[in-house]
């Protein structure tokens, strides 16, 4: 099996996630991740759970499962699933304007936030190496935002962002409500994620990304996140289960 940077390589049973869609070092991204599996399964809203780390470069199992899901990962320890969920009930925000989103994504970049990681959803990366999710409060509002333009690298060959980079929209911004609207720690993780596609993301075409805190409680923390074109149309929905990393000693 052969790995590149810009295709996951599979087989009937298994994958392999190229380099370039690492999170944390060695781990396999999540919202890549999530949006790989959900692809695999019939249904207009997909809830993943993560149950430990996907690596990158090596092959991992991947298979259907009984309630119309599949997983990835051992037989009976998978470290991710994925199945069909309820359609998401959010009270989603107004998106901020371009103007308030850039001006986010400029402060994010002017001053990183502790933290900040070679991510390929969320780190200081050029264009086309990544998807630049950097996400800052925005003045006046209960929400962070990054306004972005997916760049030709990012697309498919139809021009289209595909649907495992806008599920990888849906993730980043979660940590960052997380971390800067709440009391999230650094070095939390994906443990859920649940999204819904709603429209497509053209390739050159401005977006804007933002997320909320919905709630918290000792090392949970649940975040909305959506992203939306630059004049405010809905492109993806998602919802977002982040955890503390557990005290040390």
């Amino acid at each position: 099996m052969t790995t590149t940077d810009s295709t996951t390589d599979s087989t009937r049973d298994a994958i392999v996630v190229p380099q370039l869609y690492v999170g944390y070092p060695g781990v396999a991204f999540g919202g890549y991740v999530a949006g790989l599996l959900a692809q695999r399964v019939e249904a207009g809203t997909v809830r993943v759970d993560f149950r430990g780390p996907v690596p990158v470069g090596t092959p991992v199992r991947i298979a259907g499962t009984a309630d119309g899901g599949c997983e990835l990962g051992h037989t009976g320890r998978p470290l991710v699933t994925a199945a069909p969920a309820r359609g998401l009930l959010l009270d989603v925000p107004e998106a901020p304007s371009w103007d308030e989103a850039s001006a986010a994504a400029e402060a994010f970049r002017a001053d990183p936030p502790d933290g900040v990681i070679d991510c390929f959803g969320c780190g200081l990366r050029t264009p086309g190496r990544g998807l630049r999710q950097h996400c800052a409060p925005v003045p006046g509002r209960s929400v962070v935002a990054c306004g972005w333009t997916p760049g030709p690298a990012l697309a498919g060959p139809d021009g289209l962002l595909p649907p495992e980079l806008v599920w990888g929209v849906l993730d980043c911004p979660g940590n960052w409500a997380g971390r800067l609207l709440g009391t999230q720690r650094p070095g939390a993780v994906t443990a859920s994620l649940t999204g819904t596609l709603l429209r497509p993301v053209v390739a050159g075409e401005p977006c804007v990304s933002y997320a909320w805190l919905l709630s918290e409680s000792g090392r949970k923390h649940h975040m909305g996140v959506a992203l939306a074109t630059a004049s405010g149309d809905l492109c993806a929905l998602g919802e977002s289960l982040w955890l503390d990393p557990r005290p040390q000693g």
